[in-house]
């Protein structure tokens, strides 16, 4: 859902202020359209790297005092500098860098950091030069593995590769790991799997948060008899019009299939117009489709391919809707004098999975940081990125972002959806996806399957929807 949110918000002119993890880890925030996947469109996790293959480290420990005694580990480096190329730009790129300050001052390392818009086109024109950087922050793993794979990329060192295993899930390391060798440390991340709510009008209406997939259908009956049109959807993007429902696509996939088959359909190992793909679909349809419990407050089932994406749950604030299933930084798009709360107007619960057989489905996105050089300077910097220290120094920086590290200090976090989403993504029982359609090739993700989307809801059956998206699967 990268890409699609910030052409949805260009598209529609407005800042999303609170999307430094959505923009981030944006492909079209990298100006790279939809073509960061690796040579098979592949970005799924591909296993657990060996510390013992990895390179060994450069790294000279050395005795630092006062407030920068924890940056010993990373040496001293008196006139060195180290460049950084990335898709984040301000003012989210500004509070990057002032998350390093710390590390600049007591290693003695000059950060370099520059950010492009055209990311990935620029990056490869200058490793194709001879002009890499030093590290590049990557805002999808297919990129990654794409230079990896080419042998442009350094494999991480031994330290590097132990101390992301110890603060990261196996999920996480697997999307940096590429023929059994670890290649980024991941940085930021983004939580989606929520639905959006009012407390007050819960607690209102005696409505309890659903845990489980077969309460939250049940909720949505009872909201229903009670005269309370349950969920609003909104899928007008411009050009992008139709991500939403490709994200509820994915949920639905995880929750019903699993993870296992989440990345067989990503991959393409199983047709789109499969027959666990079109029992998502039809899982999908029963809420979305259904002229009972949408669009509410809105207009009919058709009016959801004409409401903007960013108004989409905003019925929620006047009561006129219950549910709306959007990722956390669409908290940017209430509007003001509503608080985001678990116990305001507006907040957020965690969409439920269908059964226990798959643990807790998360999708998202995030950042990884990989090294084109292999000084022991390049390999201190991503050391620390890779750091719990290095997630709570940023999450002090400014609210809106937030880090599935596991030592990051989560009292750092004081927006409560921030905290919810780090809670989510920390969790040991998650088991955590990339977004399905960012990881297909451009011209199904970021192109028919939107558009197939599009005209599902506007009427055309399941077949004949997934059966043009799986025609449009390039050979």
């Amino acid at each position: 859902m990268h890409l699609k949110r910030l052409t949805a918000a260009t598209a529609a002119g407005v800042l999303l202020m609170t999307t430094v993890v959505a923009c981030s880890s944006s492909k079209k925030n990298s100006g790279g359209g939809g073509g960061t996947t690796n040579p098979s469109g592949s970005a799924a996790p591909s296993g657990v790297p060996d510390p013992g293959a990895q390179p060994k480290s450069k790294i000279t420990a050395a005795t630092l005092t006062g407030d920068c005694a924890a940056f010993g580990v990373y040496g001293k480096y008196a006139g060195k500098s180290v460049t950084v190329y990335s898709s984040i730009t301000d003012p989210e790129g500004a509070s990057l860098q002032k998350s390093w300050t710390q590390f600049e001052k007591c290693t003695g390392i000059t950060v370099k950091y520059t950010a492009d818009k055209e990311f990935e086109s620029a990056l490869k024109t200058k490793v194709q030069g001879g002009n890499a950087p030093d590290l590049a922050i990557f805002p999808q793993p297919g990129l990654l593995q794409t230079f990896a794979t080419s042998g442009k990329l350094k494999a991480a060192t031994d330290a590097v590769t132990k101390a992301a295993e110890g603060n990261w899930t196996k999920d996480w390391i697997g999307y940096a790991t590429v023929d059994g060798l670890y290649f980024g440390a991941p940085m930021g991340a983004n939580a989606k799997s929520l639905i959006w709510y009012s407390p007050k009008s819960f607690a209102k209406n005696g409505y309890t948060v659903p845990t489980t997939w077969d309460e939250m259908i049940k909720l949505s009956d009872k909201m229903a008899a009670d005269g309370n049109k349950p969920w609003c959807v909104g899928i007008e993007s411009g050009t992008a019009t139709g991500w939403p429902l490709t994200d509820w696509m994915e949920e639905v996939m995880m929750r019903l299939h699993g993870p296992d088959v989440y990345d067989k359909w990503v991959n393409h190992e199983i047709p789109f117009n499969d027959p666990q793909v079109a029992d998502v679909l039809k899982m999908v349809g029963d809420i979305v489709k259904n002229p009972k419990y949408s669009n509410a407050g809105i207009g009919d089932v058709k009016s959801i391919a004409t409401t903007p994406f960013q108004k989409g749950g905003l019925p929620i604030e006047k009561g006129k809707c219950q549910l709306h299933a959007q990722a956390s930084f669409y908290a940017s798009n209430w509007d003001k004098g509503y608080t985001v709360a678990p116990d305001g107007d507006l907040f957020a619960f965690y969409e439920p999975p269908i059964s226990d057989k798959f643990g807790k489905p998360v999708e998202g996105g995030g950042e990884f940081v990989g090294a084109f050089a292999d000084r022991p300077e390049v390999e201190a910097f991503q050391l620390y990125l890779t750091s719990g220290e290095w997630a709570t120094s940023r999450a002090k920086v400014a609210t809106g972002w937030v880090s599935a590290n596991q030592k990051v200090d989560k009292t750092a976090f004081t927006n409560p959806v921030d905290k919810l989403s780090v809670e989510l993504l920390t969790d040991p029982k998650s088991t955590f996806r990339f977004d399905g359609s960012d990881a297909m090739p451009a011209s199904v993700g970021a192109g028919t399957f939107w558009t197939q989307m599009t005209q599902w809801i506007l009427g055309q059956s399941d077949k004949v929807t997934l059966d043009k998206v799986e025609a449009s699967w390039p050979k």
